[in-house]
């Protein structure tokens, strides 16, 4: 399912769709449509809606990643259930897995999918222990994991478990007789108390492993610290040019890099071709840096996103920042943790970003400013809750 708008991670998806941002320099649904194609789900439909082209663009036909994708366009918003009512056609001869295009996990869905067919529920749910529930869909089971309540986004005092929903799920066809054709339905919303109500069993199933949504900064840092350190070793593609420097791997390092005197790249850390380090700079764990992006002398980078053609002026420090393409930054800048900057930004000399700041697209912030809040652009939507 790829039809929202991603509105809570503005301005990063003002220009593309949410499974299009950014993990590790690739797109995130790749990422996904390849752990699920390692897993053995390589009949791939994919429900798209909002820069619906983005992702097509992303993943063709998914031959690349040894499955095959078929993609079905939503006119109108329908839902997370509607939306894949929208693809009945495809789906009307097994069981099906049901994941949000947004999603980055290691989750054994395979086993997901097998728990489902023993049991042969209507649906059954992906549930895993979070610490702060009340932004998702909560169940609560008993010990044969059949579904007792379920609440979607429970507000104080309503948080009877802290088993949340996934938003993945292994369905039955029955259940599109239980969708309206047309018209906006959700899972969580409609169709599981509709299920409920009249009777049918809603199993669970208890994730063990990493699983994010992608819903907001801190999410999306989160999942690009779980991908980074899945780098295995150190591996560069191309050429390089490193003048005594030290590199503390794993990196990846993409072709014509090259890093000045006395820096330091301590990973894990991810680099896209093109990229260029100057003298004394010091890049920490957790980083990915784009294409032909430069960082100049004396800079420091900490766990921190920057996509492609990001300049980073000397002496500047960005910690837990994501940064978007062809912003500059200039000299004996700050940039505090949890900070989200849009593309086209331009620092002058001496700016200082509070941390949970977020700076809209083409903003130019003047010389020696403090930024203590939101910097909008009123060529922009300014909505940054919702989807």
């Amino acid at each position: 399912m790829c039809g929202g708008e991603g509105t809570r991670l503005r301005p990063l998806t003002f220009e593309r769709p949410k499974p299009c941002i950014p993990i590790v320099n690739r797109p995130s649904i790749q990422h996904l449509v390849s752990h699920l194609s390692n897993l053995g789900f390589r009949d791939v439909v994919i429900t798209l809606g909002y820069m619906g082209e983005a992702i097509e663009e992303a993943l063709g036909d998914g031959s690349l990643y040894g499955a095959d994708i078929r993609y079905v366009h939503e006119k109108v918003k329908l839902g997370t259930a509607g939306s894949v009512k929208n693809a009945q056609k495809y789906l009307e001869d097994q069981d099906f897995l049901v994941v949000g295009g947004d999603h980055v996990t290691d989750l054994n869905l395979l086993d997901f999918y097998r728990e489902h067919a023993r049991h042969h529920a209507i649906v059954s749910i992906g549930l895993i222990s979070i610490d702060e529930p009340g932004e998702y869909g909560i169940a609560e089971i008993d010990a044969d994991f059949q579904i007792k309540r379920f609440k979607e986004k429970p507000a104080p005092g309503e948080i009877f478990s802290n088993l949340a929903s996934t938003g993945i799920y292994v369905c039955r066809p029955d259940i599109f007789d239980a969708i309206p054709a047309g018209r906006k339905f959700d899972f969580a919303r409609d169709l599981f108390p509709h299920l409920m109500e009249s009777g049918h069993v809603l199993r669970a199933w208890l994730a063990r492993g990493n699983w994010t949504d992608v819903g907001n900064p801190a999410s999306l840092r989160q999942a690009e610290r779980w991908k980074l350190q899945e780098i295995p070793y150190t591996s560069i593609s191309g050429d390089l040019t490193i003048r005594a420097g030290q590199i503390q791997g794993p990196v990846q390092l993409g072709s014509s890099f090259s890093m000045g005197v006395n820096s330091r790249l301590i990973g894990p850390v991810a680099i896209g071709a093109g990229t260029a380090i100057g003298d004394h700079v010091l890049i920490g764990p957790y980083t990915s840096i784009g294409e032909n992006c430069l960082v100049k002398s004396q800079a420091k980078i900490f766990s921190s996103s920057l996509y492609n053609r990001v300049v980073v002026g000397r002496n500047s420090t960005i910690s837990g920042s994501i940064i978007d393409n062809d912003t500059v930054i200039g000299d004996d800048c700050s940039l505090e943790n949890d900070t989200v900057i849009g593309p086209r930004v331009v620092f002058r000399n001496g700016v200082v970003v509070h941390s949970r700041t977020r700076i809209w697209p083409e903003v130019v912030v003047p010389d020696g400013a403090v930024v203590k809040e939101h910097l909008l652009n009123d060529d922009y939507a300014v909505k940054c809750e919702g989807s």
